[in-house]
C-alpha cells in the first residue's frame, strides 16, 4: 500500500475539507495523488477555484497539488487510503454528536474495497473508532474488519490561525488495528510530517492521547478563571499575579478567559460522556467545564454591576463588544463564548453593538441571532475587548476615549491593555 501510494498507483482520500482536512489534503497532494471529498457542493466548487472556504489558506496553497475536489462517491471509490477529518461537535445537551463521523463512515463504507485503509483523525472518546465507526464500514461494505480492510487512528493537531505549528512541524501520533497497519499508516504520514511520528500501542491509546491534550488545557484554564473570580473579590489583578508567579521555573503560564471553539470547549464532554457510560462521574473535568462555560455570563454581570455602581441607567446603557470569533486573528465563530457575553448583556436590556475585523456578520446572524455593527459610534458607556485580534492589540487610551463617554469602563478580557488605561475605568479578569 505504502509503495503504491508513493508511486501514485493508489490514491489517498481526505473526507471533510474544513480547517483540518483541507491543509492535510493539500500537504499530501504536494507529494502524492489525492482526492479531496466533501459533501458540501458549494465548498467543493470554491476549492476547485483555489478558494479556502474557511479563509485560512491563500490561493497559492493550492498550487502544484495533485488533487481532485469532489462530492461524488464514484470518484471517492478510486481511493485506497481514506483519511477522515470531519468535525465532532456536541449537541444542545452537551453530548457527543457523531452524525458527521457516522456520515463520513457511511460514505466510505459504500466505496470500500478489499485491502483498503481507513484512518480517523476526528477527536473522539476512546473506543469510538472501533465501536461506532467500524460496524458502519463493515455493514455497508460487506467486508470484514481486520481481514478485508484495515483501520487506524491518528489525531489531528492543527491549530486554526497558527502559521507556525503546521501539520509538517507537529509530531504525529499514529495507531493501527494491528502491527502491519501501524507500520503502513506511520509510513504514509511520514511522507508529509517532517517532525516524525509516535506509534501508539493501540487505537484507544491514540484516541485517549488526543482527548486529554485539550482536557488538560481546559482544566488548567478553568483554574485560572476561578482564581480570577477570587482575586477580583480581593481587588487583585490576575495578570499581575501570573506575572509574579511566572518567575518560578516550573509555574505553568495559563491565563483566564473565554474558552470556546471546536476543541477545548467541546472535547472534554466526549471524555465525560464515556466516563458516565462506564459508571464514573468525572468531577474535576466537569467542574472545569462548568467554570469555563460560566465566564461569558460572569464578564457581562460584572460589567453591569460596575455600570450600576456608577449610577448608569442600564436600560439606556450602550456597550460595544470588540471581537466575536472564538480566538484571535481567525474568522472562525464556532462555539464562540463571546455570544454568552452578548446574550447576558441583552438579558439586562443593555444596548449592544458588536464589531470584529474577521467574523462574517451574516454567519453570526445565522448562528447566534446577532450581526456586526456597520459603524462604531462615539458614546459607549463600556467597551468589552473580548478577543485579542492584532488590530486591537495596538490600540491606546486615546482611541477608547474617542468612542466612549468620559466615565466609560474598558473591560479587557485578555489583559493586554493593562497599564495603558489611566483615565477611563479599567477592569480585566
Amino acid at each position: 500500500m505504502y509503495q503504491e501510494i508513493l508511486d501514485k498507483k493508489a490514491k489517498v482520500a481526505v473526507i471533510g475539507l474544513g480547517y483540518v482536512g483541507l491543509p492535510i489534503a493539500l500537504e499530501f497532494a504536494r507529494n502524492i495523488s489525492v482526492i479531496g471529498f466533501d459533501i458540501n457542493a458549494e465548498r467543493v466548487e470554491k476549492m476547485k477555484n483555489k478558494i479556502d472556504p474557511s479563509g485560512e489558506l491563500p490561493s497559492e496553497a493550492f498550487n502544484g497539488c495533485d488533487i481532485v475536489f469532489t462530492n461524488s462517491l464514484d470518484i471517492l471509490r478510486e481511493a485506497r487510503f481514506f483519511i477522515v477529518a470531519v468535525p465532532t461537535p456536541i449537541d444542545d445537551h452537551k453530548l457527543p454528536d457523531l452524525k458527521p463521523l457516522i456520515g463520513a463512515s457511511t460514505s466510505i463504507g459504500k466505496v470500500l474495497k478489499k485491502g483498503d485503509y481507513v484512518v480517523y483523525e476526528s477527536t473522539v472518546y476512546p473506543g469510538c473508532t472501533e465501536e461506532d465507526c467500524v460496524p458502519v464500514l463493515e455493514e455497508l461494505s460487506g467486508l470484514k474488519f481486520g481481514t478485508d480492510f484495515k483501520v487506524g487512528y491518528s489525531p489531528e493537531r492543527i491549530n486554526p490561525g497558527d502559521k507556525e505549528h503546521t501539520i509538517t512541524k507537529i509530531k504525529k501520533v499514529v495507531s493501527g488495528c494491528d502491527a502491519e497497519s501501524l507500520d503502513v499508516i506511520a509510513k504514509v504520514y511520514e511522507i508529509v510530517v517532517k517532525a516524525g511520528v509516535h506509534k501508539a500501542s493501540s487505537i484507544k491509546v491514540a484516541e485517549a492521547a488526543k482527548i486529554i491534550e485539550n482536557t488538560q488545557r481546559d482544566v488548567n484554564i478553568a483554574l485560572m478563571n476561578e482564581l480570577s473570580i477570587i482575586f477580583n473579590k480581593m481587588g487583585i489583578n490576575t495578570y499581575e499575579v501570573i506575572e509574579a508567579s511566572s518567575t518560578k521555573w516550573n509555574f505553568l503560564r495559563f491565563f483566564p478567559g473565554l474558552v470556546g471553539g471546536h476543541c477545548i470547549g467541546v472535547d472534554p464532554y466526549y471524555l465525560t460522556y464515556k466516563a458516565q457510560e462506564l459508571g464514573y462521574h468525572a468531577q474535576v473535568i466537569n467542574s472545569g467545564r462548568y467554570v469555563n462555560d460560566s465566564m461569558g455570563f460572569y464578564v457581562a454581570k460584572q460589567t453591569v454591576k460596575k455600570l450600576i455602581a456608577m449610577g448608569k441607567d442600564i436600560a439606556k446603557a450602550k456597550v460595544l463588544v470588540m471581537g466575536a470569533t472564538f480566538k484571535e486573528d481567525v474568522e472562525d465563530i464556532r462555539n464562540s463564548k463571546v455570544t454568552d457575553v452578548v446574550n447576558e448583556f441583552k438579558s439586562y436590556g443593555v444596548q449592544i453593538e458588536v464589531t470584529d475585523p474577521y467574523a462574517s456578520s451574516d454567519d453570526l446572524k445565522h448562528e447566534y441571532g446577532f450581526g456586526l455593527t456597520d459603524k462604531i459610534g462615539n458614546e459607549y458607556d463600556a467597551v468589552v475587548v473580548a478577543v485579542s485580534h492584532k488590530e486591537y492589540v495596538g490600540l491606546d487610551e486615546k482611541y477608547f476615549k474617542s468612542i466612549c463617554k468620559p466615565d466609560a469602563i474598558i473591560v479587557d478580557i485578555k489583559g493586554f491593555l493593562r497599564g495603558k488605561i489611566k483615565d477611563l475605568q479599567y477592569w480585566s479578569l
